[in-house]
């Protein structure tokens, strides 16, 4: 944690999580950021932009619960540049969920962000949207020329005859100018487990090394220059 520690002093960081696709796991992603950076001490709030509101029902569960340190979360649709604006000035750092498709919420996030992260699976169906995306990271670079773009791999197999997948989909990232984290996640239960009961990996206590995951993609993140 010291190092997600030193990571965040000082600096305000507005991450968006995105892209073109449904099911890389981008509400499970925000969700375990949004805890590993809380568990840090973070003064953050968790947006959720996606019309099927997973983020923001995963964290009213864990404050019906009351067992687990409570997440602030609000709901945002269309444009929410607005809304970002304004949340800015009360938090530290905010967390954007914005779902899997083009949309205005999307678009206006990442005119007031500080990063955007775009998670992709090694799957072919997958790859075949980063053209897509390019476009519309090269819009968004135009309007905010300070934001920082980043895609991760995740759901890797973990079998190590699939690691070449992992290379090859870092390296189809790259031919796009698109820069891939080097952290990934694999594909683990423990990620939907903790989804389904409103906890996190960190919060799960079942598997160090997606808690490992987590932490490796926050660093990585939020020392990105």
């Amino acid at each position: 944690m010291a190092a997600i520690q030193k990571a965040l002093a000082g600096d305000q960081f507005i991450i968006v999580l995105g892209g073109e696709k449904g099911g890389p796991g981008k509400s499970c992603l925000a969700q375990n950021l949004a805890v590993c950076l809380k568990l840090a001490g973070a003064d953050i709030l968790l947006i959720d932009a996606d019309p099927q509101a997973t983020s923001y029902d995963w964290a009213h569960e864990r404050d019906a619960l009351g067992k687990l340190v409570s997440i602030p979360h609000e709901k945002a649709h269309g444009d929410i540049s607005a809304t970002i604006k304004d949340k800015a000035k009360r938090y530290q750092h905010i967390i954007i969920d914005c779902g899997g498709a083009d949309s205005q919420a999307l678009r206006s996030a990442m005119t007031m962000a500080t990063h955007l992260l775009l998670p992709f699976r090694p799957k072919r169906r997958d790859l075949r949207t980063l053209e897509k995306v390019e476009a519309l990271v090269r819009l968004a670079a135009s309007s905010n020329p300070d934001l920082i773009i980043r895609t991760i791999i995740t759901q890797c197999p973990t079998l190590p005859s699939q690691v070449q997948r992992i290379v090859d989909a870092k390296d189809a990232s790259a031919s796009f100018e698109l820069q891939p984290l080097q952290a990934v996640t694999f594909t683990r239960n423990v990620y939907d487990d903790a989804e389904e009961d409103g906890s996190s990996v960190m919060e799960h206590g079942t598997d160090p090394k997606a808690v490992e995951e987590i932490q490796a993609i926050a660093i990585e993140l939020l020392e990105a220059k």
